[in-house]
């Protein structure tokens, strides 16, 4: 089984920085793209940013420019380092990881998500 672990979410005042992290574990082979998610209370969920096992990077319009993603392929990890946090940025985030393979002789894909961590942006 293929498990994903979040952390670093928290309580941060406007304007602050918050460092998320999301570790996956169990047996990998590869994973086409890891990414962050958001659901605010109400709210479909919506998509932060993602970054391909190539580097590339998606940001969702809301955030450019304040939020980075980055990973560690080796590690199968993933970061969203969110800078100027604003209050409308409170939400449940949720690491993804898109398109996992669990061996070289397995050509299934699947898609896994992390329970989420909690980001209160308030004064």
């Amino acid at each position: 089984q293929v498990q994903l672990v979040e952390s670093g979410g928290g309580l941060v005042q406007p304007g602050g920085s918050l460092r998320l992290s999301c570790a996956a574990s169990g047996t990998i082979f590869s994973i086409n793209a890891m990414g962050w998610y958001r659901q605010a209370p109400g709210k479909e969920r919506e998509l932060v940013a993602t970054i391909t096992s190539g580097g590339s990077t998606n940001y969702a319009d809301s955030v450019k420019g304040r939020f980075t993603i980055s990973g560690d392929n080796a590690k199968n990890t993933v970061y969203l380092q969110m800078n100027s946090l604003k209050p409308e940025d409170t939400a449940v985030y949720y690491c993804n990881a898109n398109g996992v393979r669990r061996s070289s002789v397995d050509i299934t894909r699947k898609d896994y998500w992390g329970k989420g961590t909690l980001v209160t942006v308030s004064s």
